[in-house]
């Protein structure tokens, strides 16, 4: 391992690209420390450490949230527009075509995102301002908001920062892309999220040293088992036929096609956290209102829905479990697996072409999603069952923070394999 990052900076490009990667993250490091005015940060931290909703926003900006600076949204409106954009992609016959059009096609599609990131930006940053100025029952944390007179101009320069920021982050991770390594939106969140761990590791120290043990053992098993789901694949033997093209012959060849264990990544997390703390959120602003059934209400679904409670955490894991399902069968049904081997000659042995291949490949991904879906769902209620085992429940980082730390950390060891291999160098993963 030493000798493959001595390797890696003998190379002068490689050397160039990750010192360019951490030039790029020290400066959204910077700009995340620079507030917006008219911001009281005690007040900021109160209502993050008791609305998770917030706790996972910040996540998603790089931790920029937390001091609610001009990248406080990070990437996550630019995150948000590509899920729509996915999940429109088989509903609109355009998008559709635009998908199999190569690379024009994707730089069109890009091109769509970023224009749907901007009034998801704008929205987002007045949603979460609005939501930092009005706490329920707290004391706002922001001056001079509001679409009124007096405080209009105020506003309007905040929500045109906050978007500009996030323009400007999803840029940041753009250049990554093509002069750094790695991927570039996922490592300016890696850095948010690494970031936190000297906190939570002085703030368990504190508290309790032999819990800094306990979590620390806790965060390596969790590792090792994302590591394992991750990288835990079922191999297809796709066979080709033999095709005849004047005096020489092509295909014949036996390949295998990879299907991961978990498909959909972390986006079922997003899905059922974004569904599930939606109504605590919107009722939260209706119990202290004057009319008392419309307060009892409000206050009933707070209740229901609060974070501390089992009824949320069943939810959460029952949640995460069906959009996992859900989102790995719209992505399978944009790649049309069996389509694509039709074209080009090629048939799983024991299965004709066509839709006996397409039913074959869906069953074999259901059932291989099952232990990707139950392993997102134990990972979800993780913060719930440490809870149960030390009165505190902090982890070193989150357990959600965790399987984006561990998908950055192998997908740029995996680029980094392929640049020292394409130069004859040993690489990090050794087989």
């Amino acid at each position: 391992m030493l000798q493959a990052v001595i390797n890696a900076f003998k190379l002068r490009d490689l050397r160039n690209r990750i010192v360019f990667t951490l030039g790029v993250l020290v400066i959204f490091r910077l700009a995340a420390h620079i507030p917006l005015p008219g911001v009281d940060p005690e007040g900021l931290k109160s209502i993050f450490e008791a609305n998770q909703l917030l706790g996972l926003l910040n996540m998603f900006s790089g931790g920029a949230m937390m001091t609610f600076s001009i990248v406080a949204m990070g990437v996550y409106p630019y995150i948000t527009a590509q899920i729509i954009v996915q999940l429109l992609t088989p509903i609109i016959p355009a998008l559709e075509e635009l998908g199999q059009e190569g690379e024009a096609g994707r730089q069109k599609m890009a091109l769509y995102t970023r224009l749907v990131t901007v009034p998801l930006a704008a929205l987002q940053g007045y949603a979460q301002a609005s939501l930092l100025a009005r706490p329920a029952g707290g004391v706002a944390v922001i001056s001079n908001w509001g679409l009124k007179s007096g405080t209009w101009l105020p506003t309007l320069s905040v929500i045109l920062t906050l978007t500009a920021g996030t323009l400007f982050a999803v840029w940041l991770g753009e250049l990554i892309d093509q002069e750094g390594i790695g991927n570039g939106l996922s490592i300016l969140i890696f850095g948010g999220i690494v970031a936190q761990m000297p906190q939570n590791i002085a703030s368990l120290w504190v508290s309790n040293p032999w819990s800094l043990l306990l979590f620390g053992a806790i965060t390596i098993v969790t590792v090792v088992g994302i590591v394992f789901v991750q990288e835990g694949q079922r191999r297809i033997p796709v066979q080709y036929a033999k095709r005849v093209r004047g005096t020489k012959m092509y295909g014949g060849q036996r390949v295998e096609i990879p299907l991961p264990v978990n498909s959909a990544g972390m986006i079922p997390l997003i899905f059922a956290v974004s569904i599930l703390l939606f109504p605590g959120m919107v009722a939260s602003y209706f119990v202290y209102a004057e009319t008392q059934w419309i307060a009892n209400v409000a206050n009933t679904i707070v209740r229901v829905f609060d974070s501390n409670g089992i009824f949320y955490w069943v939810m959460y894991f029952l949640m995460v479990v069906g959009f996992t399902y859900f989102y790995t069968d719209v992505i399978f049904a944009q790649q049309d697996l069996a389509g694509n081997l039709k074209k080009q000659g090629g048939a799983i042995v024991g299965y004709r072409p066509g839709k006996p291949t397409s039913d074959y490949l869906n069953g074999v991904l259901r059932r291989i999603t099952l232990v990707g879906a139950l392993f997102l769902g134990l990972v979800a209620i993780l913060p719930f069952l440490m809870r149960l085992v030390s009165e505190t429940g902090t982890m070193l980082i989150n357990s959600t923070g965790l399987l984006i730390v561990v998908g950055v950390v192998l997908d740029t060891m995996k680029q980094l394999e392929a640049q020292l291999r394409m130069r004859h160098y040993e690489g990090f993963l050794k087989k």
